[in-house]
């Protein structure tokens, strides 16, 4: 019994954690850095690239450039400076709240793109990053 219950307990971690990173009961899409990327350079006026990481961070660690900073606590406040015309690509740190972010925007009716491992990877795949 005590090892069904561990494996229980083991597995509805996991699932949670596959929940966070938005890979599971996602209503948005995830991307690679390398795909965001390219979209950019193919589609750049017709996309919002959004920063949900904490001005520190935003400001110590660079930037994607182009992006738009709003930390994921503000974006709830935020929202209506979001165009719904526009595909909306979010990123953080690691893509955690990225992930958040985009299924909140997600629910709310944008066309949302979570970057996955953030600038973290993005940085890792040598992308631009600049000073903000």
């Amino acid at each position: 019994m005590s090892n069904f219950i561990f494996l229980t307990i083991i597995g509805a971690g996991l699932l949670y954690y596959l929940y966070l990173k938005g890979y599971i009961f996602a209503n948005f899409d995830n991307i690679t850095p390398e795909e965001a990327y390219k979209l950019l350079q193919k589609e750049k006026d017709k996309i919002v690239l959004l920063d949900v990481r904490t001005a520190e961070e935003y400001k110590n660690d660079g930037k994607i450039p182009g992006s738009v900073l709003i930390p994921i606590d503000n974006l709830p406040n935020q929202i209506d400076k979001l165009p719904k015309d526009k595909k909306i690509l979010v990123y953080c740190r690691s893509g955690m709240r990225s992930a958040a972010a985009s299924r909140l925007l997600s629910s709310l009716g944008f066309k949302v793109y979570n970057i996955q491992g953030g600038i973290n990877t993005w940085k890792e795949k040598n992308l631009p990053v600049e000073k903000p």
